[in-house]
């Protein structure tokens, strides 16, 4: 019999403890200390969340702070006068910038126009050209005539040791001698070739037209107005088609682009 109760009582013991353990387990899981439930899993995200959102605010807050910095900076601080506590009239003072930009731009001196031997009635070429034909040339250079105006027939060029025509006359003169416009006119072209050397043409007006060849150191420019008397040039050493005849001064007269005598124009002083 003893040994009976004594199961019974290891029994009832047996069952007393394990009742104690299970109330133990019960309440620890009523606490929320043992696993970890799906609702305290859920606050946590929603935590997580919320301190995303704030984190993201701070940044975009930090961000339009430094825009505005940077903006500031780079606006032109205009600062007061004497570091006085006065104030600055800015917008008079940018409305007074431009008349003072504009008064120094008047002020600036003008550049002087190059000096040159053409005056203001030589580089007038807007007068109107009248030859008369009565009144005639005056002679260029006062040296003889060496070689005939001759389209007719041909004449001797020594140089050249042939016959030819000449639309010309060849009148001798010295190397520097002055050459002076035979009449009024305005000079239509300067150029060169190797026949008459530097070569200056002229409108006469009512269709004549003088032509002046072995020249140099011409002081006018094309378009410049001449007038009778006045040095066009000066005679220069002779080409190598008049090597023989020696310097001097090729002289054409045409009219309405045809060669004439210059001779029969000339006058008779």
């Amino acid at each position: 019999m003893r040994d009976f109760f004594r199961k019974k009582q290891y029994t009832i013991a047996a069952a007393c403890v394990a009742a104690a353990v299970l109330g133990a387990a019960g309440i620890y899981a009523f606490s929320g200390k043992g696993s970890t439930p799906e609702e305290p899993k859920e606050q946590t995200a929603q935590i997580k969340t919320e301190e995303k959102k704030v984190e993201t605010a701070q940044n975009l807050e930090e961000e339009t702070e430094e825009k505005k910095e940077t903006k500031s900076a780079s606006t032109v601080i205009k600062p007061a006068r004497n570091n006085q506590e006065e104030k600055f009239d800015w917008e008079k003072e940018e409305e007074e910038l431009p008349q003072i930009a504009q008064n120094e731009t008047q002020e600036e001196p003008e550049e002087e126009p190059e000096e040159t031997v053409e005056t203001a009635a030589n580089v007038n070429n807007s007068r109107e050209l009248h030859f008369n034909a009565d009144t005639g040339l005056n002679w260029p250079v006062s040296g003889a005539v060496i070689l005939n105006y001759s389209m007719d027939k041909t004449v001797y060029f020594s140089t050249l040791d042939q016959y030819k025509y000449n639309p010309a006359i060849i009148i001798s003169g010295n190397v520097n001698e002055k050459v002076q416009a035979a009449a009024d006119g305005t000079i239509t072209d300067i150029s060169t070739n190797e026949v008459t050397g530097c070569t200056v043409t002229m409108d006469l007006g009512d269709g004549y037209q003088a032509v002046y060849g072995q020249l140099k150191e011409v002081p006018y420019k094309v378009g410049a107005y001449v007038e009778a008397g006045n040095t066009i040039g000066f005679v220069n050493e002779p080409t190598k088609y008049y090597s023989l005849e020696g310097s001097n001064l090729y002289f054409e007269l045409l009219k309405d682009s045809t060669p004439v005598d210059p001779v029969e124009y000339f006058s008779a002083e």
